[in-house]
């Protein structure tokens, strides 16, 4: 499916969550830093102003890029700007002072139709982050009824998932499946009317498909992995989650390279461990505050987490141990 044509929007960047409590986390901000999902560049700003000596800004949507062009020359050569994935930080730059990502789609992403994201606002069913590559209209028409159904489950927690499944394959024999409220229709068809206070019905299912698309979990895992390789001694790594599938990755991944978990039998002879790649000091992940969600609905669902990079080589790890949702055939 072909990109539709885009124009940066004139409105002010939006203010990303956890903002207070991720600078004051992570203060003093010295050195150079890199914000591997830069958005509308509210992270970005809030780094440079706070002292870092230069940011990297990594982001796959070109649009992130043209939007930035009314206020990113304010910030001279302490800006630099990187098209590309996070997941590939370390091939950008490395001996960072600071790494923060701010997990899935953008508010600015959300607020174009014409992107695909929102199944409140009709538009064409795309989705992807890059503008590139197969579309959720793809996987839609395309995919077998079955990788559908696990899609929607295990990316998505989709329950109904194999129902939705079959109605979207019984939909798109009579006609393809091209726009969000399309796909909207279908799953409000399949669940019950939500009550005050739930969540969409189709919520889980957009999620679900936005992250196939764009492979969110796995730029995850790798991204986790190239900030261990990419940090210097003493640098330091925030991530900002939205659901608790990513928030558990991020946990079992610092709880992994920082030494936790213990013996997995108390009377077994203690293992020995590497030396941890990172240090934890507040295992508990950071919420949003009253004032915050007062402010932005938006935050209720975030959570930061915070570690810092010590001086142990950087390894492996696998997948499936932090938890990785994994979908057969992808």
């Amino acid at each position: 499916m072909a990109a539709a044509a885009q124009t940066a929007p004139s409105a002010a960047p939006h203010i990303p969550v956890l903002l207070r409590p991720l600078l004051a986390a992570i203060a003093p901000v010295q050195g150079i830093w890199l914000d591997g999902t830069f958005g509308a560049g509210g992270y970005t700003r809030a780094l440079l102003d706070a002292g870092a000596e230069k940011v990297i800004a990594v982001d796959r949507d070109p649009l992130a890029f043209e939007m930035a062009a009314s206020w990113a020359g304010d910030y001279g050569e302490r800006l630099v700007m990187q098209r590309g994935v996070f997941s590939r930080m370390d091939e950008y730059t490395t001996d960072l002072d600071g790494v923060v990502l701010d997990l899935g789609v953008s508010s600015m992403q959300l607020d174009q139709a014409e992107r695909g994201f929102s199944f409140m606002k009709d538009g064409p069913l795309d989705m992807r982050m890059s503008q590139e590559g197969p579309s959720a209209a793809d996987i839609v028409n395309e995919a077998e009824e079955s990788l559908i159904a696990d899609i929607l489950f295990q990316y998505g927690e989709e329950r109904a998932s194999r129902r939705i499944a079959k109605a979207i394959v019984k939909a798109r024999a009579e006609a393809p499946v091209t726009t969000t409220l399309q796909l909207t229709q279908i799953v409000e068809g399949c669940l019950p009317r939500a009550k005050p206070g739930q969540s969409h019905p189709a919520t889980r299912s957009f999620q679900a498909l936005r992250i196939a698309v764009n492979d969110e979990y796995g730029e995850l895992f790798q991204g986790l992995m190239a900030a261990e390789r990419a940090l210097k001694p003493g640098g330091k790594l925030a991530v900002v989650t939205f659901h608790s599938v990513e928030d558990r990755m991020v946990k079992r991944f610092l709880t992994a390279r920082s030494g936790g978990g213990g013996n997995p039998n108390r009377y077994a002879p203690e293992i020995e461990r590497p030396a941890p790649q990172f240090r934890v000091d507040q295992r508990k992940a950071i919420g949003p505050d009253a004032q915050e969600l007062a402010e932005n609905p938006r935050s209720r669902s975030a959570k930061l987490r915070v570690a810092i990079r010590t001086d142990a080589p950087s390894g492996e790890i696998d997948a499936k141990s932090i938890g990785m949702p994994m979908v057969k055939g992808r």
